[in-house]
């Protein structure tokens, strides 16, 4: 007979999350950058209390359970607040990303139905240009202080710190299930419209003390974290919410994302743990580099996204003895899947050894399960060389997206990330492409990552992307795209001989071509399907000759 165990049973909650920081963790700090560039010190205490005031005056506005708020912002205090005050009263926080072209900003904020939006003035033109499709927005909130020319645009726009000021700072949860919708982020829809991703109350809780833990993220009290990835991006990977639950000190960079302006932050802050992606990455370290900072206090620095180059872990360690812990994940997993850290066998290797583990995306972090399947569905090996689609699950990834009718996004119970990879023994995932990026060659595969990480280390390379282009004979050939660092273009032949060594001779484009700059999605990642369209007859010349 079946023996239930004698434990409490209570809900896993974010205003658990935020009560906890405020209890225990309340006078440390939280600093803050504000559009201007003055910064703005409050604690955990003062954020708690204002997300309560929020939360009240929202309610009072009729804005209640299940209700989609919008937010257009940047990484700042008051966006802290709205994260927490919006989903703690049982409304869903719905972060919008305003790098989206025009139409899918429309399109998600309609699709989310949002009955109110807050957002920094810097979006207030953006925003105003597109009022006569948002007419079912009920609330525009200002966060700062609202001018004549603001007020002017926007009709009926409100000031976010006027609205607290009537809100009540006693205001307590109401009491609600752990399953309860909490928050909402799309995906940057780079192969149709975006999709909106709905997280629960114990999805980010059960993620929070995932991420925390000292083979993942490793957050403590102890941390000085600068999430500069942006709260609009899977929110901040989570850390926002993994920063309460530990009481870690939050350093929010605002809008100025800038490789001069982090480094004065990080150095001015005493910034132990920093968040971003590679091209922001780069800034920080060419910056660094200019300003002669040794970016002292900080230890380790995790970089998602899209793929962390070697190089660039090369430069945090050697020139600044900061660790760099590669990850990966995706917006339908809350974000995070896995994290590359080192485990005891590998601490007797070689220093050269151990960095050829690193280049990897890491083990998953307890509550992700990882397998990869061959085109029929089988499962293959994992033995570090099988190569397959990647599949994944656990208790904080999507089984549907929002309002798809109950559609489930799922295989077998299992979600299909997109990705080709392989994974050895001791479960380290190895992503070579995106199913639709990697290029087959004559019947082989070819990785574009693989291609990439080796290109951008030239010195004379600012940004790198390699494409499949269409090929007579082969079917596909890999095209090295690339921004030169000067104005002047290194000599192609130059460029390619860096690849000599490193990859098998097939694997080598055919071809550089250079641009001005990479396009980009809303995320900072490569917009491949518009090069592989710009690009796709890049070869055409090759061709003629294997016709001849």
């Amino acid at each position: 007979m079946a023996l239930n165990g004698q434990m409490m049973d209570r809900p896993l909650t974010i205003g658990s999350l935020i009560d906890h920081a405020a209890r225990y963790h309340g006078g440390t700090e939280i600093v803050s950058v504000e559009a201007d560039g003055d910064v703005r010190c409050s604690d955990w205490a003062g954020v708690a209390v204002n997300a309560c005031r929020l939360a009240s005056a929202l309610q009072r506005l009729g804005i209640g359970t299940g209700d989609r708020v919008g937010t257009l912002a940047w990484n700042h205090q008051r966006h802290l607040e709205i994260y927490f005050g919006v989903s703690s009263a049982g409304m869903i926080c719905h972060t919008i990303n305003p790098r989206l072209f025009a139409d899918q900003l429309v399109y998600i904020i309609r699709h989310a139905a949002d009955r109110a939006v807050f957002l920094d003035r810097c979006f207030v033109p953006m925003i105003a240009q597109l009022l006569g499709e948002l007419s079912h927005v009920e609330h525009w909130f200002l966060l700062g202080s609202i001018d004549d020319e603001c007020a002017a645009v926007i009709p009926g726009l409100k000031s976010y710190d006027e609205l607290i000021v009537g809100g009540d700072p006693n205001f307590s949860w109401p009491d609600h299930e752990e399953t309860l919708a909490s928050s909402l982020c799309y995906t940057s829809g780079t192969t149709g419209l975006p999709k909106g991703v709905l997280y629960t109350h114990r999805s980010t809780v059960l993620h929070s003390f995932a991420i925390s833990l000292p083979d993942s993220l490793g957050l403590s009290a102890r941390d000085s974290v600068l999430p500069v990835v942006p709260m609009f991006h899977v929110n901040a990977w989570g850390v926002p919410y993994a920063a309460a639950m530990t009481g870690a000190r939050l350093v929010m960079p605002g809008p100025h994302l800038d490789g001069e302006s982090l480094v004065r932050l990080i150095d001015s802050e005493a910034v132990t743990l920093a968040l971003g992606v590679p091209t922001i990455c780069y800034g920080l370290l060419a910056a660094a580099a200019e300003m002669e900072s040794a970016l002292t206090s900080l230890e380790r620095t995790v970089v998602g996204g899209s793929a962390c180059p070697p190089s660039m872990m090369d430069a945090f360690r050697e020139n600044h003895g900061v660790e760099v812990l590669h990850g990966w994940g995706m917006t339908e997993m809350s974000p995070v899947g896995t994290i590359n850290q080192l485990l005891t066998k590998h601490e007797s290797l070689a220093p050269a050894d151990q960095n050829s583990l690193r280049h990897s995306q890491g083990r998953p972090i307890y509550g992700v399960e990882m397998k990869i399947v061959d085109g029929d569905g089988w499962t293959l090996p994992t033995d570090g060389a099988a190569q397959g689609d990647l599949m994944v699950r656990g208790p904080w990834i999507a089984q549907s997206y929002f309002l798809s009718d109950g559609v489930s996004a799922l295989v077998d119970e299992w979600f299909p990330t997109g990705d080709v990879a392989s994974i050895d023994a001791d479960g380290y995932l190895t992503i070579h492409d995106r199913s639709k990026d990697i290029i087959k060659s004559g019947g082989e595969w070819i990785s574009s990552v693989t291609l990439e990480n080796i290109a951008i280390a030239h010195p004379d390379l600012a940004d790198a992307a390699v494409i499949g282009a269409r090929h007579v004979k082969w079917g596909e050939r890999p095209v090295l795209i690339a921004v030169a660092r000067a104005e002047t273009a290194p000599d192609p032949t130059e460029v390619l001989a860096i690849f000599a060594g490193k990859v098998a001779k097939w694997q080598v484009p055919d071809k550089v071509l250079f641009v001005e700059e990479l396009p980009r999605t809303a995320t900072g990642k490569v917009r491949k399907t518009s090069l592989r369209e710009t690009f796709a007859d890049a070869l055409a010349d090759q061709d003629a000759e294997a016709r001849d």
